[in-house]
């Protein structure tokens, strides 16, 4: 059975295997699978983590003419306010218009709780799609709903006949999941499952000529690094559609009618892949992330093959990395017996190191969200670069376990989210974001314009030297001496 005839996608626990707690070497994961981490694996002791909601949200108020509807506690999808910024951003760049995202929230109180939301609910999907006639209302259905049992879908269900806008039930109740990539999962859920059941056989385009192919982007990359992508692959005769932020939600139905997907990040596609897959024919590509110089010609590659396109596409990527090899030269001097920690999303997080490790540095350390089976490939590759005893932390978040390590292995430059890089900067360390949708981060262009930003920071760390005399983390000096991963239980016992 498909997940996608489910009311709600399953936890990544359950589908993948995947975990958020472990700590040990690089070549303790490289070439064992999960092995090494178990789904089982967890901390007896947990600073702090991410709500599944937070990159839901980035995604869903991107989509234009849509209508975000918050089931939940006014507090819940508050967020919006902040990444609103990159909502405004990322629809001047594409569409040429400054527009914000809206959303709304049904705001339930402790009397809703006790006596349900479901009347609320229907109230507000009428109100929103009279409001603002969106073509599309994503309900959201936050930690409140999921505890006290209100059924979204039948709300959907019933209120759906009653309005213009398709409406999207997503899952992001928080409690159900601790891998908060489930996340990009309930989006492409929800999308699949009610956008495009309209299309259930894509008629064939007769007046069709030419490759298409969908360029699946959740919010892997920003506007800039997309542009890097299709220009690649309009080199070889390619066209590209980018799904889904910032897509139309009339022309999702597209999807389902090109000749190939391409992931960006295999951490947020292999669901929605897969589905087009299974149901509608697409074959689809999941295999590498295009950060690095590495990387994007094994990606670029790997898309050229799959159309013939292999000729073209090596004199293409030799062209490339010439160019690229010529522009950082200048620059790599600078590099040499400078340390670096990378800090993201598993595949963010691995292949920047990559990149890093190409650009001269010396990686002293890595901390992924979570662990599952697509980045197996991305540790072969950094034990062939940097060797087997890389240290490697799993943590959704747990900045204690990073403060302990950072404080061992003394980067000079750590990559982490513009949320997470405090810790680094307080101990005096130069940081920089490891994803801003403003900035290149993708592709050859990428690497030449991470390299010129880290040139500059590395060149002068004075902010975060002088920021370390006047910040103190609140942690004992006697946990500094300990093992990083010491709460980290697996079936042994303590990771002590």
């Amino acid at each position: 059975m498909s997940y996608f005839e489910l009311k709600e996608p399953p936890r990544r626990e359950d589908r993948l295997k995947a975990c958020i707690a472990h700590g040990a070497a690089l070549g303790e994961v490289a070439g064992r699978g999960l092995q090494c981490c178990q789904p089982g694996n967890e901390r007896s002791f947990t600073q702090n983590s991410i709500c599944l909601l937070l990159p839901a949200l980035g995604t869903m108020n991107s989509i234009p003419n849509s209508v975000v509807l918050m089931h939940g506690g006014l507090g819940c999808g508050s967020s919006s306010h902040c990444g609103n910024a990159a909502v405004r951003g990322g629809n001047n760049q594409r569409w040429g218009v400054v527009k914000d995202g809206r959303w709304l929230s049904t705001g339930l109180t402790e009397s809703d709780v006790i006596s349900g939301g479901e009347p609320k609910l229907a109230q507000a999907i009428i109100e929103a799609d009279r409001r603002y006639r969106p073509a599309v209302i994503f309900i959201v259905a936050s930690c409140v709903p999921g505890i006290i049992g209100d059924d979204v879908e039948s709300v959907v269900e019933q209120t759906q006949p009653e309005v213009v806008a398709k409406l999207l039930p997503v899952h992001c109740e928080g409690f159900k999941t601790k891998i908060w990539a489930t996340s990009y999962d309930a989006i492409y859920h929800a999308i699949g499952r009610n956008l495009l059941t309209d299309n259930e056989q894509p008629a064939i385009n007769k007046e069709k000529t030419g490759i298409t192919v969908n360029l699946m982007n959740v919010s892997s990359m920003g506007r800039l690094d997309e542009l890097e992508l299709e220009r690649l692959l309009n080199e070889l005769g390619i066209s590209v559609n980018i799904f889904p932020v910032f897509a139309d939600p009339d022309g999702m139905q597209r999807m389902t009618e090109a000749d190939l997907s391409i992931s960006t990040c295999p951490t947020h596609d292999d669901y929605m892949l897969t589905y087009l897959k299974e149901k509608y024919q697409v074959p689809f590509i999941i295999r590498h992330m295009p950060i690095g110089i590495e990387n994007t010609g094994k990606w670029l590659q790997d898309v050229a093959d799959f159309f013939g396109l292999g000729e073209p596409a090596r004199a293409l990527i030799a062209r490339e990395e010439a160019d690229l090899a010529a522009a950082l030269a200048p620059l790599k001097p600078m590099f040499i017996g400078k340390k670096a920690f990378s800090s993201a999303g598993e595949f963010r997080a691995l292949s920047t190191a990559i990149l890093l490790a190409e650009l001269g540095f010396e990686i002293v350390g890595i901390r992924a969200f979570h662990h599952d089976e697509f980045a197996e490939v991305e540790y072969e590759k950094l034990v062939r670069l940097v060797g087997k005893d890389l240290p490697l932390n799993i943590a959704n978040c747990q900045p204690f376990e990073e403060a302990n390590l950072l404080r061992k292995l003394k980067p000079d430059i750590y990559l982490g989210h513009m949320n997470g890089n405090s810790t680094a900067a307080k101990l005096g360390i130069s940081t920089h974001v490891i994803y801003n949708s403003g900035l290149h981060y993708i592709g050859y262009k990428g690497a030449y314009e991470l390299a010129r930003r880290l040139y500059r920071q590395v060149r002068n760390p004075r902010f975060n030297t002088n920021l370390s005399q006047h910040a103190v983390l609140p942690y004992k000096e006697s946990w500094y001496q300990q093992n990083p991963f010491k709460y980290i239980k697996t079936a042994g016992g303590d990771n002590e």
